[in-house]
């Protein structure tokens, strides 16, 4: 794909904000060369590159080109381009407990699988952050399995991917909080 694509990149950049850049830019570019890379000099830890409707990638999934085609190979979509970067201090299950909020928050109460399922994913995530109980993330991922295809919107099966992506990613994040 060609032309241009508007970028909103927050989080633990040096120089957040709007980038017009031709479709295809890599996360990596975008990062270090326009956004001035990690702020203070920390180590990138994780990107949600579309959207909290897309899953995270890790630091070293970032040489991925930000189009619609190649976004998928990498385990992830382009989404909106709203590019959410973090450092190494940032705590991945919070990140994902605050996801999960905004899905429950969202969700429309029609069909079940994501009334039932966002609300689920929201509780384990927050008992996990109070030290969680044992089986919890098999837990997380047996739900966002049940949710996956079963909703009548996407609202759902975005929880859902989200979520296996975070667990994916840093299930030795949700594991050291797990007593």
């Amino acid at each position: 794909m060609s032309g241009p694509e508007i970028f909103s990149v927050s989080g633990c950049v040096s120089r957040p904000g709007l980038y017009e850049l031709p479709m295809g830019t890599t996360l990596r570019e975008l990062i270090y060369e326009h956004c001035g890379g990690i702020k203070n000099g920390r180590s990138l830890k994780a990107v949600i590159p579309g959207g909290l409707s897309t899953p995270i990638l890790p630091a070293d999934k970032i040489d991925c080109p930000m189009d619609f085609v190649s976004m998928p190979a990498y385990d992830s979509l382009l989404g909106s381009g709203g590019v959410m970067v973090f450092d190494d201090t940032i705590d991945m299950v919070k990140v994902c407990h605050r996801a999960m909020a905004f899905y429950d928050h969202e969700s429309c109460g029609k069909c079940t699988p994501c009334r039932e399922g966002t609300n689920w994913l929201m509780q384990v995530t927050g008992r996990i952050l109070r030290g969680g109980e044992r089986g919890d993330i098999e837990l997380l991922l047996d739900i966002a399995s049940n949710m996956a295809g079963k909703t009548f919107c996407p609202l759902g099966d975005s929880a859902a991917m989200v979520m296996k992506a975070f667990i994916r990613h840093f299930r030795e994040d949700f594991q050291r909080k797990v007593q």
